[in-house]
């Protein structure tokens, strides 16, 4: 820690001192954070609209780094899983990669017939300048479907940048589909990637509450539905630090109205369906939404006392993409009996970590940005049980004899709604309980 002094106002210890956090500025040169650049950060909101066409107009690297980055299913087209990219060589550094642009566009909109077609911005686009405005503009107007670019150069900040230009992508869809068959009782999903088919999942509680689903955005997402989202009632948002700055754009053009949910662990998600119902001031609605949690937890809630009397005073550290979803973890780890003695994220705000202070124990260390170094001295401060994290923390639980779970977007368990919750259990609890910690 002594080598990165530059870090200690991004590292908070709750109950020693009053609370103070830095975040959401430019990664520390040299400490190989977690955090990814705006590139990505778009890459991962728009990738799982799957009947799009999403080029990398960039070296090819950029495009290997991100191909299939989310574990997100689609219940029909599957073009969002292939990758494509511009391959910008030294020739096209020196002379632009505009024509380069053009023919690969051209000739993959003729190939697969998609929807409508992303086109991302990488480093390289931003410093030799070509016009990616000009090129989609020529080739929507010659192909007739929307092109639309990402302002998306890496440089030009950090992960949730890349939110920002996601958004600002979709939003130029929005707004042109057909609306005028909607129910008043309509909501869109936004946040939610649909890894593992969690969508699906949430989808089918909101129909059986009578709530019709316009849009996904953007897991199991299609190009149709996002340009009539804006004739939905009200726009739920999961994932706050990805999809919120939409929810901001369609309230402020369209007056559709947001609210912050989760649907992770047993208390969120069901308050989730009660936000929704009271939204729709609706005695029918919130009568089939307790209705269904009631359902549902007479069959989860048994089954967890298993794992509840086997993880009882564990030690649990989360780091996740965005901090939001930190408080689900945070109770759904308490619902277990469990303790958490560090949480952090690549791209929360400081009105997050410090309801995140709020909530967690005396002595819990919250943190902005970590690298590997960091987390490694964490763990082995707090001997910690189960390190909650996605693919890239993995190797430091292992190397330190610590249990894992995946809860980032290359997971393939779902663990969203109420048998999340129960999938959720049990693979902490064979995590954790597995015999093989003790040849660590």
């Amino acid at each position: 820690m002594e080598l990165l002094k530059e870090r200690q106002d991004q590292i908070h210890r709750t109950g020693e001192e009053p609370f103070a956090l830095v975040c959401n500025k430019d990664s520390l040169a040299g400490a190989v954070s977690q955090r990814a650049c705006v590139f990505c950060g778009s890459r991962v909101v728009l990738y799982p609209i799957a009947d799009a066409l999403h080029l990398v107009h960039g070296p090819i690297g950029c495009a290997v780094y991100t191909w299939d980055i989310r574990g997100a299913l689609s219940s029909g087209p599957e073009l969002h899983r292939l990758s494509f990219s511009t391959d910008l060589q030294e020739l096209d550094v020196i002379f632009g990669g505009e024509k380069k642009l053009t023919a690969a566009l051209l000739e993959l909109i003729e190939r697969h017939k998609p929807k409508a077609a992303f086109v991302y911005a990488t480093c390289i686009v931003g410093i030799i300048g070509d016009d990616m405005e000009a090129v989609c503009r020529a080739v929507e107007k010659e192909t007739g479907i929307p092109v639309i670019p990402v302002q998306s150069e890496g440089f030009k900040g950090n992960k949730r940048a890349g939110y920002t230009a996601a958004c600002n992508a979709m939003g130029r869809l929005i707004g042109t589909g057909y609306t005028a068959d909607i129910s008043p009782y309509s909501i869109n999903i936004l946040g939610d990637f649909n890894l593992a088919g969690e969508i699906w999942m949430i989808r089918e509680y909101f129909q059986r509450m009578g709530v019709e689903v316009v849009a996904n955005v953007t897991g199991d997402g299609r190009v149709a539905d996002i340009k009539r989202a804006h004739g939905a009632a009200l726009n739920v948002v999961q994932c706050s630090g990805s999809t919120m700055d939409l929810a901001n754009l369609m309230e402020k053009e369209y007056g559709v109205p947001s609210i912050r949910v989760s649907y992770f662990g047993v208390e969120d998600m069901a308050q989730a369906l009660y936000d929704v119902a009271a939204h729709f001031d609706d005695p029918a609605i919130m009568d089939k939404a307790k209705e269904l949690v009631a359902e549902e937890l007479q069959i989860l809630l048994p089954k967890l006392e298993f794992y509840k009397k086997g993880l009882a005073g564990k030690k649990a550290a989360i780091y996740v993409g965005g901090s939001f979803k930190a408080f689900s973890l945070v109770k759904a780890f308490r619902l277990l009996d469990m303790e958490v003695v560090m949480v952090g994220s690549q791209t929360g705000t400081e009105e997050e970590y410090r309801e995140l202070a709020e909530i967690t124990d005396p002595g819990t260390i919250i943190v902005d940005d970590t690298n590997p170094l960091e987390l490694t001295s964490f763990l082995e401060e707090k001997e910690v049980d189960i390190f909650v994290g996605g693919v890239k923390e993995r190797p430091i639980a292992y190397k330190l004899g610590v249990g894992f779970c995946d809860h980032n977007h290359e997971r393939k368990e779902a663990l969203a709604g109420f048998s999340g919750m129960l999938n959720f259990a049990e693979e902490v609890y064979r995590s954790v309980m597995s015999p093989v910690w003790r040849f660590t």
